[in-house]
Order: structure tokens, then C-alpha cells, then sequence
């Protein structure tokens, strides 16, 4: 599904009206009924008294069309704009207008105190609707806006908001000020980026999307780079096996890491990578480590690699040469440890390789003063950094990183022609194509020791089997969240641990693929 910035949602609306003719007022009777139904579905049949706060601008216009649909389907609506009335203009104050000849309630609240005066009245109310400002917000709310938002926050009634959460910026998702907490955002046409990015995301609620009568062909423009995965874009990515498959059919895998106290993280990686489906998983780790691994693992294969002070480095790389010879991907990286020398052996490994490669973890963070590198290379790369190894990667402040998340994954992404991983609530798949998507799936429980090193593994295995790069991210991203939102169902968030996924992974896999037993 595509999402809009505040910019692409202006221009969809200007293109409905003047290339194909729908006026505005009519997109607007389309959005305020529209509303008025995921209203009527929060009620849930309850005959309820339903307070609209109203803007000056088209938002407010919308809580006027929402009013009187909400009247004559019985329910008792009272509308409290935060204008003037004689300030509305064009389909706003038309709406407006009509409600009033109606009898409509409305009252002016035009101060601060004239909102907190509206406490009682409105504290009656089941659902309180957000219809203050929409996705043209770009200011600081002040002033009686603010201690409106104030009021709604503060009454523990069931918030609806209309668009976008007053006071979230529609593009960023940054706060502006004060924000509307709302359960649920009606989004007109198609959803916002600040809908989903942070700390936008934790104002929305759900989302629904209004169909609002914007032709198909502007809402699914390819020229609009944001996307929201879905379950049909899974179902388009993964293929069923062939009945005369083996498993050589379905790659093989190499994981390059593990160092003293860190071997878990190898493990994971490869028995994650056979739970997604790879035919074959071989584990090289440093050589003194070796006997654990052969302990730890029983379907995942092992080999000795010569090792630098109990890590893998350059003298490790004419072995994995050979090794990695009848490989189809490569993940490098997970409990590795940083070293110059692991830095060496990565720039070693990617001048050469012909396999997709995986950079995760350790890998990342040692070759971070290399990134730049791997512009041109001659196979596909895919790196998966969180937001710490990011800021290595990029030499900028974590905060920074995490105030504007797309734009860092592009940055990284157009450094070095990779596709990026930025893990994270609502992680970000930057293609090297200008395309970026952000997945919807898992929890906080998810922010825990080895789910790095899962993921790794996932994509690894995506890779094997053939998949793209962008193709084995998205699918590894999206049941990767999944799985954890499965764990959670099971034992809840706190007290998840990354191998709590595993059992999971398949089964969702062959959801996607249609073999589900």
C-alpha cells in the first residue's frame, strides 16, 4: 500500500479536482461520511452523545459532514468549532452552513477558558472526534488549539481523529507542541507517513482508510516511494517448493561469525535460516570455538576457520574462499566481534564475492569506517543495521537517526547501493532504487538479546533460495514481526526471547506460500 507525505496528498487532492472533475466539496462529503461510519462502528449500536472539535480549515469542514451523518443515522452530535464560524471559507463554511440549517449545535470556543468551560459537556460524551487541524500542520499549536487538544487528551473518552492526530506532523510524525492521543485515525484517500513514524505512531491508534473517491490510478501512483507492507506483498514474493525438490533446490547458506562468550548469535542465524526455508546451512566460526558449535548445533553445519585472537580475520580468508565456493548467500557478522581485522576480511569478501551478502551486527559496526566501499560492487548487499550501528555507519547522533529514520536508511542506502535494513519500530527497507517501505509487524517484546541475529538469519535464508535483495528484506521483515507478534500472543512481550521465534517461523512461511497444512 503507498503512503503519502503532506506534499503528495496535496497534490492527489488538486489532481481529483482538476484533472478528473470531482470538486472539492463532493471529496469532502466523501470523507466526512466516510468518518462518519468508522464512528458508527465505535459506537457499536450505542444511541450516544458524539463531540466534534472543529478547526477553521478543510479538517473542520469534514467534522461538519461527519456531524450531520452521525444525526441522521440517531445519534446526538454537538460540534465545538475553534473559530469563528464567519472565518470558515469555500466548502468548509458550505458544510457548515448546512449543519446549522439543520439546527445543528455548534458553539464558538475562542479562548482558553471558553475551552476549559467545555469540559462538562463534553465529558458526557462516548467518543470525542479530532477534527482540529489536518495534514497542512507544520507550526507549534498554541494558544485555545492547545488547550483543546489539552481537553480531549484528559477526558478518557474514546478519540476518533480525522486525518491525522492534531498536532503530528502528517510527513514526519514529529509532536508539535500538544497531539491528540487518539484509538482510532480515519485517514482520507490513503495513509500518512506520520501516521507511522514515531512518535506519530503511538497517537494514531488504528488506522483506517477512508475511500474517498480519488481515482485508483493517483493513490497508486509508482512514482510515490513510500510503501506500507502488507500481506499481499509477501503472498507476491514467496514461491511454493516444486514437488521434485531437494535441498540443494533451496540454497545454501554460509554465517561467518561467533567469537568468546558470543556464540549464540552464530546459532540463531543458522537455525533461523533453516526454519525460513534455506536447504542447507554451513556455520564457519573461529576455530577454537569450533567444538562448541559442533555441540550446539545438529542441523546447522560447522567448520573451523583460522582465527585472530579467538576472532575471524584476514587469515581466515583463503579457507572461506574455498569454503564458500558451492554457496548461494553469505551472512557475516552476527557475534563476531569488532576488529580492523574482521574490517579487512569484509572488504576482502565483498570485492570478490558473486553471492548475495548479508553484513549484520559485528560486521557492521567493524566496517563502518569502509561503508562508502561497497558502492559498485558486483553482487547484491544487504545491511541491517539498529539505530546505534546506524550512527556509526553515518557518523551521526542516534537522535538524529531516529528523528527522521527514512531519511537516514536512503543516506546509507545511496552511500553504498545496498539495500538497508533500519531495525526498529516500524523498520525501514530502503532499496537502492529510491523505493522505501515500512513494516507494520511486531512489538516491544521484540527489543531483546539474539532478534538481530533471527532476522539475520531469515534474510540469509531468502537469499539462498534466490530471492532479491529487496524480496528476501521485505519477507524477512515482515514474518520476522510476525513471529514475534505470535510469541506474544503466546507468552506476552516481557520475558520474550529471540528463540521464542523459531517455532513460528515456518508455519507463517508456508502461510504466504499457500502449503500451510
Amino acid at each position: 500500500m503507498k503512503i503519502a507525505d503532506a506534499n503528495t496528498i496535496r497534490a492527489i487532492d488538486a489532481l481529483a479536482m482538476e484533472k478528473y472533475g470531482i470538486s472539492g466539496l463532493q471529496l469532502m462529503e466523501n470523507a466526512g461520511r466516510g468518518a462518519a461510519e468508522v464512528v458508527l462502528k465505535e459506537l457499536g449500536g450505542l444511541q450516544a452523545k458524539v463531540s466534534i472539535f472543529a478547526g477553521k480549515g478543510n479538517n473542520g469542514g469534514d467534522g461538519y459532514v461527519i456531524a450531520r451523518h452521525l444525526h441522521n443515522s440517531g445519534i446526538e452530535a454537538a460540534v465545538y468549532s475553534l473559530c469563528s464560524l464567519d472565518e470558515l471559507k469555500g466548502d468548509a463554511a458550505a458544510n457548515a452552513s448546512s449543519w446549522k440549517k439543520m439546527g445543528g449545535a455548534v458553539k464558538e470556543l475562542l479562548s482558553v477558558e471558553a475551552v476549559k468551560s467545555a469540559a462538562e459537556p463534553v465529558g458526557k460524551s462516548a467518543v470525542v472526534i479530532d477534527a482540529i487541524f489536518g495534514t497542512g500542520l507544520s507550526d507549534e499549536v498554541t494558544g485555545h488549539y492547545a488547550e483543546a487538544i489539552k481537553l480531549i487528551n484528559s477526558l478518557g473518552k474514546k478519540v476518533v481523529s480525522i486525518d491525522i492526530p492534531s498536532g503530528i506532523n502528517a510527513t514526519t510524525g514529529a509532536h508539535l507542541g500538544e497531539a491528540v492521543k487518539a484509538d482510532v485515525t480515519a485517514t482520507m484517500a490513503m495513509p500518512k507517513l506520520g501516521l507511522f513514524l514515531f512518535p506519530g505512531r503511538a497517537h494514531a491508534g488504528r488506522v483506517e482508510v477512508v475511500d474517498i473517491g480519488v481515482p485508483k490510478e493517483a493513490v497508486e501512483d509508482p512514482s510515490i516511494k513510500w510503501n506500507l507492507l502488507g500481506p499481499s506483498d509477501i503472498s507476491k514474493i514467496l514461491k511454493p517448493r516444486r514437488s521434485e525438490s531437494h535441498k540443494s533446490s533451496h540454497g545454501h547458506l554460509l554465517v561467518l561469525g561467533a567469537s568468546p562468550g558470543m556464540t549464540g548469535a552464530a546459532y540463531m542465524t543458522g537455525i533461523a535460516a533453516l526454519r525460513a526455508g534455506a536447504g542447507l546451512v554451513t556455520a564457519g566460526v573461529p576455530e577454537s570455538l569450533h567444538g562448541i558449535m559442533e555441540v550446539k548445533t545438529t542441523e546447522v553445519m560447522t567448520v573451523p576457520l583460522p582465527e585472530t585472537s579467538g576472532r575471524l580475520g584476514t587469515s581466515a580468508y583463503e579457507d572461506i574462499r574455498r569454503v564458500v565456493a558451492n554457496k548461494t548467500a553469505l551472512v557475516i557478522g552476527p557475534g563476531a566481534g569488532t576488529s580492523e581485522e574482521l574490517m579487512k576480511l569484509i572488504v576482502l569478501i565483498v570485492e570478490e564475492a558473486r553471492i548475495p551478502v548479508v553484513i549484520d551486527a559485528d560486521g557492521l559496526n567493524s566496517f563502518a569506517p569502509k561503508i562508502s566501499s561497497l558502492k559498485g560492487v558486483n553482487t547484491g548487499i544487504v545491511l541491517t543495521p539498529h539505530p546505534g550501528e546506524m550512527s556509526r555507519l553515518l557518523n551521526m547522533k542516534i537522535r538524529d537517526i531516529q528523528a527522521d529514520r527514512i531519511g537516514a536508511a536512503e543516506k546509507l542506502a545511496g552511500m553504498t547501493g545496498a539495500t538497508v535494513v533500519l531495525k526498529g519500530a516500524y523498520t525501514v527497507i530502503a532499496s537502492p532504487d529510491g523505493q522505501i517501505y515500512l513494516n507494520p509487524t511486531g512489538n516491544p517484546g521484540l527489543a531483546t538479546a539474539g532478534t538481530g541475529d533471527v532476522l539475520a538469519g531469515m534474510l540469509g535464508a531468502f537469499l539462498a533460495q534466490g530471492y532479491s535483495p529487496f524480496e528476501a528484506s521485505a519477507a524477512a521483515v515482515y514474518i520476522h514481526g510476525l513471529a514475534g507478534d505470535e510469541a506474544k500472543k503466546k507468552s506476552g512481550e516481557l520475558g520474550m526471547i529471540a528463540t521464542d521465534l523459531l517455532e513460528f517461523i515456518p508455519r507463517l512461511v508456508n502461510s504466504f506460500t499457500g502449503t500451510t497444512a
